[in-house]
C-alpha cells in the first residue's frame, strides 16, 4: 500500500506518493497561486496527486490515505485548517473538499509537526521515542514527538515553541507579542542582530561583506564574516548561540527529549553552529552529574520532511513504530 503525502507551502505546492516504508517514490509540485481561493487551491491539490499516481502507475486501490501538512492552526478531528496566514485561510474544510476528488481518509495537521513526525520517525531522531524538531527558518517552526505521536495539546494548537518568551517586554515579534524566541532565535532575528552591529562598526569585515548595504546581509554572513576572523560578526553569532541556548535549554528542562533536531536555513551552519550550541546548552541544563540529557542533532530529512510527515498521518501507531526502527539518525 501506498500513502500521499501533501506539502502545502505559501510558494509551491508538493505531494509525493510514499511507500510503507516511508520512501518517496514519485513526487511532483505546482506553484500554490496563493492570491487565489482556497476552493482552487484544494482542486490544484487533487489535481497534482492524481498526476503523481498516474506517473507511479498507482491507482486509488493501492492508496491507504491522503497526508496534508500546512501552516497554521489545524482542528486535526475534523480535517480543517482553521487559519493560515501565508493563504488567508480560514475554517477551510480540506478534508471534505479533497474527499471530493480523492476517496480516501484524509488526515491534516501543521507543517511544522509533519516536519518534526518525518525527523521523529526516518530522520535524525529515528529510533527514539522521545523527539523535538526545531526549524530555524524566518521564524521558528516547532514539533513534539512522544511514542510516535504529535503532540499538540488539547486545542491542537501546542509545540509553537518558537512563541515561548525569553525576555519580558523584549523584541516585537511577527506574531505582535514581545520577547519570543522566534524575535531572537530565528534567521531574522540573526539578521537582525548583524545588520545593528555592522550599522555601528561600518568598518568590520561584516559590513564589507555586503559593501555596506545591509539590507543584502543573510543568515549566512555573520558566520561567514565570522570564520574569516572578524570579531564584530563572532560576536554576533556568539549573541545569537545564547539566545538559540536559552530555547534549547528550557524545551530540556521542561519536556527531557532524548533527542532535539535542528533543521531549516540557519542548520545548514552544520558543526559551526552545532558544536558551541552544544557547549552552551550543557552548561545550562539543568540536572545532575550522571543522568542522560538530550542529544542536539542536525535534520537529515531535508525537503523531504514535510511530503513524508503528512504521509506518515496516515500510518497507524504500530507501523510508525516499526519504521522508525529504520530511521536515518539510529544510533
Amino acid at each position: 500500500m501506498y500513502y500521499l503525502g501533501i506539502d502545502l507551502g505559501g510558494t509551491n505546492i508538493a505531494v509525493g506518493l510514499v511507500d510503507e516504508e516511508g520512501q518517496i517514490v514519485e513526487r511532483g509540485d505546482v506553484p500554490t497561486g496563493r492570491e487565489r481561493s482556497a476552493t482552487l487551491i484544494l482542486k490544484d491539490m487533487a489535481d497534482l496527486a492524481r498526476d503523481v499516481m498516474a506517473k507511479a502507475g498507482v491507482g486509488f486501490d493501492q492508496l491507504n490515505s491522503v497526508g496534508v501538512g500546512s501552516p497554521g492552526a489545524p482542528d486535526v478531528e475534523n480535517g480543517v485548517i482553521i487559519y493560515n496566514n501565508n493563504l488567508g485561510f480560514r475554517n477551510v474544510p480540506v478534508r471534505a473538499e479533497l474527499q471530493k476528488y480523492l476517496p480516501l481518509p484524509v488526515f491534516v495537521d501543521n507543517d511544522a509537526n509533519c516536519a518534526a513526525l518525518a525527523e521523529g520517525l526516518l530522520g535524525a531522531a529515528g529510533g527514539v521515542r522521545y523527539s523535538v524538531t526545531i526549524t530555524l527558518g524566518t521564524g521558528i517552526g516547532g514539533g513534539i514527538i512522544i511514542d510516535h505521536k504529535i503532540y499538540s495539546g488539547f486545542n491542537n494548537a501546542g509545540s509553537e515553541l518558537g512563541h515561548m518568551v525569553i525576555e519580558a517586554s523584549g523584541k516585537l515579534c511577527s506574531c505582535g507579542r514581545r520577547g519570543c524566541w522566534e524575535a531572537y532565535a530565528s534567521a531574522r532575528g540573526l539578521i537582525e542582530m548583524a545588520q545593528e552591529a555592522a550599522e555601528q562598526a561600518p568598518g568590520s569585515l561584516l559590513s564589507a561583506m555586503v559593501d555596506g548595504d545591509l539590507s543584502k546581509i543573510s543568515a549566512k554572513t555573520p558566520f561567514n564574516a565570522a570564520r574569516q576572523g572578524d570579531a564584530v560578526a563572532a560576536a554576533v553569532v556568539d549573541k545569537y548561540l545564547d539566545y538559540l541556548a536559552v530555547g534549547m535549554v528550557n524545551i530540556i528542562n521542561i519536556l527531557q527529549p532524548e533527542v532535539i533536531v535542528i533543521g531549516g536555513g540557519v542548520s545548514k551552519e552544520g558543526e559551526n553552529l552545532l558544536v558551541p550550541l552544544k557547549g552552551k546548552v550543557a552548561r545550562s541544563c539543568y540536572g545532575q552529574e550522571g543522568i542522560p540529557t538530550a542529544e542536539l542533532r542536525l535534520a537529515l530529512m531535508g525537503n523531504d520532511a514535510g511530503i513524508v510527515g503528512a504521509a506518515l498521518l496516515g500510518f497507524p501507531p504500530e507501523k510508525r513504530a516499526r519504521v522508525s526502527l529504520f530511521g536515518r539518525g539510529r544510533q
